[in-house]
């Protein structure tokens, strides 16, 4: 029996014996394999373990492991610096950072992750030196031209924000998130907004008389978004009437964002006794932009337009194709839009040019011709082309002029020429 006893113990000594020469065997080939992996393969791992794991102790003991075999291996040295960011652990995350950019000063991708951390870590004056020396090396950077934008506008210097952006969308126009951001700078910086402006319109059969339009508005940007007041004058048909307008641009979510309007005036005849007008914008992948809406002109009787638009930012231009639609006895009234501008630099400096067929209830020079029964229907044709130009980003001048040809009457033709010229002070 006690034979038996010692021979089942030495049995399992043994096989314990045996299973704990396995496990070393094992544990020493695997560490001995894990040695014979390449930096390359190590670091493959680290992402893995970092991306795919969510094990950041487990991708910061590979990432190490790696430089021990290529210590001089910048992007691996980064990403081990990213990881440290991204636990909380920022004096060694700088220690990382600095050791690349001695070696390779200015080096894109180290300038971004460490201008990023002193950002996220509200040392925005150095950040600003560090990416402003990569951008030194690589001067058409959009990530480190993107990142020393948010940081100069964190510093509040708003007018080298706007210029390194300009920067930015000369390299790619089509960053949208770019012109977005110059765009919220912009409203940043200046809440307030007063223009004003003058229309001159010739006639050369249809009306002895040329008009005469002129307008006062305030705008202000707010939380919620842009409203502006406006004060218009015109003189028409030798009689002078005047309109108060409020426009808002409501924010509604990071894609939509809508147009409300509303207008009256003291008597129809001059302007439209009422006027209202609605749109919903988004904004839509690959830079288009979608609308839809209407407008309503009341004079005697009420008239209601709808309209639709697709813009498309590409490069330094923006495409804008629009119609409006009028529904009346049974049929419907179309007009149609292309309008194009080329930015020479900021969002105010570009020239315009425009295409297009029938009225447009936007128009103020013209929508009061809504007033005529169906003259909306006659056959019309216009081409125009303007110029914006800002100087010292808050002051902005505003030049066009325009050619219709408008039928009148059945088979008669007229011509009417308006120029335009503004000017807006933002503070």
């Amino acid at each position: 029996m006690i034979r038996s006893l010692t021979n089942v113990m030495g049995a399992k000594n043994t096989n314990l014996f045996v299973i704990t020469v396995l496990l070393l065997f094992f544990s020493v080939h695997s560490t001995h394999a894990q040695e014979d992996l390449s930096s390359d393969e190590l670091f493959t791992k680290a992402r893995a373990a970092a991306f795919d794991e969510d094990n950041y102790p487990k991708a910061i003991d590979l990432s190490k492991q790696a430089l021990q075999i290529s210590p001089n291996y910048a992007d691996i040295r980064i990403f081990l610096g990213r990881l440290y960011t991204w636990t909380d652990k920022v004096d060694s995350a700088r220690v990382e950072f600095d050791r690349v950019l001695e070696i390779d000063p200015g080096h894109e991708d180290g300038s971004l992750a460490y201008g990023s951390l002193e950002y996220w870590n509200d040392n925005s004056e150095r950040a600003h030196q560090i990416v402003n020396e990569g951008i030194k090396y690589h001067p058409e950077s959009e990530e480190l031209l993107y990142l020393d934008a948010k940081i100069l506008n964190d510093l509040k210097k708003y007018d080298e924000a706007t210029n390194v952006l300009n920067t930015l969308l000369a390299v790619n126009p089509n960053h949208a998130d770019a012109r977005a951001y110059r765009e919220k700078i912009k409203n940043v910086s200046s809440k307030n907004q007063v223009g004003v402006s003058y229309d001159f319109v010739y006639f050369d059969k249809r009306f002895d008389d040329p008009w005469h339009l002129a307008s006062v508005d305030y705008g202000r940007q707010t939380k919620f978004g842009s409203i502006s007041a406006r004060f218009n004058y015109a003189n028409r048909f030798t009689t002078n009437g005047a309109q108060f307008e409020l426009d808002a641009y409501p924010r509604i979510s990071d894609v939509f964002y809508a147009y409300v309007s509303g207008g009256i005036a003291e008597k129809d005849g001059i302007f439209p006794r009422y006027r209202a007008g609605f749109s919903l914008y988004a904004n839509l992948p690959l830079a288009f932009e979608g609308e839809a809406g209407f407008r309503m002109l009341s004079f005697d009787d009420e008239t209601w337009i709808y309209t639709a638009s697709v813009g498309k930012y590409y490069k330094n231009y923006w495409f804008n194709l629009r119609t409006y639609l009028t529904p009346s006895n049974n049929a419907v009234s179309q007009s149609f839009s292309l309008n194009v501008r080329y930015y020479l630099a900021g969002a105010d400096d570009f020239l315009s040019f425009g295409i297009g067929t029938g009225l447009s209830p936007d128009n103020e020079a013209n929508n009061i011709l809504y007033n005529n029964g169906d003259t909306y229907k006659l056959k019309s044709n216009n081409i125009s082309i303007g110029y914006r130009k800002s100087i010292n980003l808050t002051n902005i001048l505003i030049f066009s002029a325009g050619l219709e040809n408008q039928e009148y009457a059945q088979g008669t033709k007229g011509n009417q020429v308006t120029v335009s010229v503004g000017y807006n002070k933002r503070f």
